[in-house]
């Protein structure tokens, strides 16, 4: 009897573990743009994590020489497939996504945090989200596009104290425009860019299933549509400045019309009177 009842607990205690864990989604599919994947984590069945993004990686790595002594730079370029791997977790503060394509020879890792901070010039606190690292795993040992690497094997490139897509908590990170990266990989100190655009993201507190909340755009977004919409805008004020201008002009004539006219010959003033 007491056995099972522990085969019970222990069977209760796998189950809840296992509704516990993430469930992820590669939408990329759905996306109109081939460059474009659609990530989603969902817990409790419920939508905690959404990314939507186009993103290129240059890898850089070494190639031996003609002369087979001299080591010299080469550069991949690679993007995500359709079809990518992913893992993720979502938690009060922190969030994490997970992307692997090509057998896991390469790992793309996003970590998401939820802090406080002081906005505005009235010094208020508030919170916001933001990506506090980017890391990518990648394996020179893939010969598709590390092409006669030298010394293959894997690496790990980080960011170092990263605060980027800062976003007021609630609210959804959209920019179009190129957001470059930079991680510093383990071969000898590399520099990796990571450039990702066409974004729209949300780490925490998503309202409704499947759906972003408000979005927030980047400030070069802002500026850019800034740019679009004020000479439209100079436009419309320098129009109706020209139309006030004529109307002023036309009352000025009409009213000057209507008043008596006097002679201008000083010997009429008397006929006048």
């Amino acid at each position: 009897m007491e056995f099972h009842h522990l085969f019970l607990f222990c069977l209760l205690c796998v189950l809840s573990r296992v509704s516990a864990e993430a469930e992820v989604e590669n939408l990329s599919g759905l996306s109109p743009n081939p460059d474009r994947d659609i990530f989603v984590v969902r817990e409790n069945g419920s939508t905690c994590l959404m990314a939507e993004f186009a993103v290129k990686f240059l890898i850089p790595y070494d190639v031996l020489a003609l002369n087979g002594i001299d080591l010299i730079t080469e550069q991949t370029s690679l993007s995500i497939p359709r079809g990518a791997e992913i893992a993720g977790k979502c938690g009060a503060r922190e969030s994490e996504l997970h992307i692997s394509w090509i057998n896991r020879a390469f790992t793309f890792r996003i970590f998401f945090s939820k802090e406080s901070r002081i906005m505005g010039s009235e010094g208020k606190e508030s919170e916001v989200w933001k990506i506090n690292k980017v890391q990518l795993v990648y394996d020179t040992s893939e010969v598709t596009h590390f092409v006669n690497a030298y010394n293959p094997g894997k690496h790990t490139a980080s960011t170092h104290r990263l605060s980027a897509l800062v976003t007021p908590a609630g609210r959804s990170y959209v920019c179009t425009a190129q957001q470059t990266l930079t991680l510093i990989s383990t071969d000898h100190q590399k520099g990796i860019t990571v450039s990702l655009y066409d974004i729209q993201v949300q780490a925490f507190d998503i309202k409704s299933d499947f759906m972003f909340s408000e979005p927030y755009k980047c400030i070069t977004d802002q500026r850019e549509q800034l740019e679009q919409t004020l000479p439209l805008v100079l436009g419309l004020i320098l129009g109706l400045i020209i139309v006030i201008t004529i109307s002023v002009y036309h009352f000025h004539l009409k009213l000057t019309a209507q008043q008596p006219q006097l002679p201008r010959d000083r010997s009429l003033y008397k006929n006048v009177m």
